[in-house]
């Protein structure tokens, strides 16, 4: 297959450059009718993500975002391989097509897997349109169920016995989230006191990791894309920049603190924290029933999530500072102070 690039390719969003992506898929001989297009896609800010297309087929693109990088939040890799590793299991995901794991292809890292078509459920509007709330409800079980099934994935049987640590993930969890505070606070950070207490308790309480499995990190709806005629079908997981070997309970506590109206905040008018979701004690027992997971001290996993929520905010906030705006403005910030709070709450 001919590697020369279109003479007339589409003009280069800012972020991707089209002629040496072209380039590479073609010396890969991903087979291309046409000229690339590309669009930014609405949403993921700790990732860039395009949708790319030429005249026969689309692909979703992402690479990290241009300013205010934080370390192991923007792994290519990671993604690319364990989208890869889920193919063929019931866990639904995209065909991977390309990565590639430093700038010399397209001048960025960068994990490109097949379009596969659907919704994604972003906004409360976008969660009401899905049908009335018997079928919300039924989503809500569905997506719930995908999460128990990837939590049953036995690792070393789709070739992920080498994801991650298999125990210490609790440990290392606190302490990640923990330093990745240091790097991201500002020096008269007045929430400074209150972070590093919820991290000392958080490391004074930290009980026997319940098991390990691949974790997703990330898990709520709008990460996912569900079917565009039935909502109550799973298409793909997306967004698994976070995964790795880990305690199931740990990313089931993050989806049910992504229920929290603080997400709001972090997520203007998200829909995984509207009213329409059921309350994260909800979530939590469904999980527990979907996963025949008992839920065991089950306040420090909300509190290690409710910190790790309080992070990844102050986290976008300081991309904005580093010149990587989003349209939350300070807003964003603002969700950081009442994470902390709950985590606290949640070990008293």
């Amino acid at each position: 297959m001919t590697t020369d690039v279109s003479p007339d390719a589409t003009a280069s969003p800012d972020g991707l450059d089209l002629t040496a992506l072209d380039r590479h898929l073609r010396s890969i001989d991903v087979p291309r009718t046409g000229d690339l297009r590309a669009e930014l896609i609405a949403g993921g800010r700790s990732n860039l993500t395009f949708l790319v297309s030429d005249d026969a087929s689309k692909w979703v693109l992402r690479r990290p975002p241009l300013h205010g990088l934080t370390p192991s939040a923007h792994d290519m890799a990671r993604e690319f391989k364990v989208v890869a590793a889920l193919a063929g299991t019931n866990v639904p995901v995209a065909r991977a097509v390309a990565m590639a794991d430093d700038d010399a292809a397209i001048g960025t890292t960068f994990q490109m897997v097949e379009y596969v078509p659907g919704r994604v459920v972003r906004h409360t509007d976008e969660l009401r349109a899905l049908g009335d709330q018997a079928t919300i409800d039924a989503c809500v079980d569905a997506l719930i169920e995908v999460l128990a099934n990837l939590h049953a994935v036995d690792p070393d049987s789709v070739g992920l016995g080498d994801f991650g640590k298999a125990t210490g993930y609790l440990e290392r969890q606190v302490r990640r989230w923990g330093s990745q505070w240091d790097l991201i606070k500002t020096d008269d950070d007045p929430r400074d006191a209150d972070v590093r207490l919820l991290h000392a308790k958080l490391g004074e309480r930290i009980p026997p990791q319940s098991r390990s499995s691949i974790v997703h990190g990330d898990y709520r709806i709008d990460n996912t894309m569900l079917d565009a005629d039935d909502p109550t079908k799973v298409r793909a997981v997306l967004d698994w920049e976070m995964s790795t070997l880990g305690d199931p309970l740990s990313d089931a506590a993050l989806m049910c603190v992504y229920r929290h109206p603080t997400f709001h905040n972090v997520h203007a008018d998200a829909a995984w924290a509207s009213e329409l979701i059921p309350s994260a004690d909800q979530l939590a027992q469904k999980y527990s029933v979907a996963a025949g997971q008992p839920l065991a001290h089950w306040d420090f996993y909300m509190a290690l999530a409710y910190f790790k929520l309080g992070i990844i905010a102050a986290g976008i906030q300081f991309r904005d500072r580093m010149g990587g705006g989003t349209e939350y403005g300070d807003k964003v910030g603002e969700a950081v102070g009442p994470c902390i709070a709950m985590g606290l709450a949640e070990l008293r």
